[in-house]
C-alpha cells in the first residue's frame, strides 16, 4: 500500500461534513494511506479551540435530521470526527494542518488551535503535500 494518499481540504463546518472527513481519515490511515487535512474558512473554525467546544452545527438543508443524527451516533456510541482523526493519527501517517491566510482573516494564533493539528501551512505547501494522491473537498 506504499505510496497511496489522500487529502482533504476541509471547507465546512458543519457535523454533516465533519463525521465524513473523520471517518475517511480514520479508515484511509488504517488502510495505509498518507492522510492530508488541510481546514480552511468555515473547517478551520472546527478546529479552532473555541470551535470545538462549541454545540455541533448541521448544514440547513439537513437541519431536521441533526437532533435524530446525534442521538443515533450518541447511542451507538460513536466517537465524534475528531476523536477519529486522533485515533487515525495514531495509527497512520496522519497530518493535519491549518490554512494560514484564513488564520490571518480570522485572526487566529496556533495556540488557539486544537491540539491534534500539527503546523499552519499555506496552499502551496499543502498542495505539494497533496501531489500525487486523492485530493477531496468537503
Amino acid at each position: 500500500m506504499a505510496g497511496k494518499k489522500l487529502s482533504i481540504i476541509v471547507f465546512s463546518g458543519t457535523i454533516d461534513k465533519l463525521m465524513p472527513v473523520g471517518i475517511l481519515a480514520s479508515g484511509a490511515a488504517a488502510s495505509g494511506y498518507e492522510v492530508n487535512l488541510f481546514f480552511t474558512f468555515w473547517g478551520l473554525n472546527a478546529i479552532s479551540k473555541q470551535g470545538m467546544q462549541a454545540p455541533p452545527q448541521i448544514d440547513k438543508n439537513y437541519e431536521q435530521m441533526g437532533p435524530m443524527m446525534i442521538k443515533k451516533m450518541m447511542d451507538m456510541k460513536f466517537p465524534m470526527w475528531h476523536q477519529m482523526v486522533k485515533e487515525a493519527k495514531e495509527v497512520g501517517e496522519v497530518k493535519v494542518y491549518a490554512c494560514s491566510t484564513t488564520m490571518e482573516f480570522f485572526g487566529l494564533k496556533k495556540e488557539n488551535l486544537a491540539d491534534f493539528v500539527d503546523d499552519v501551512v499555506g496552499v502551496a505547501t499543502f498542495l505539494d503535500r497533496a501531489e500525487g494522491g486523492t485530493t477531496l473537498f468537503i
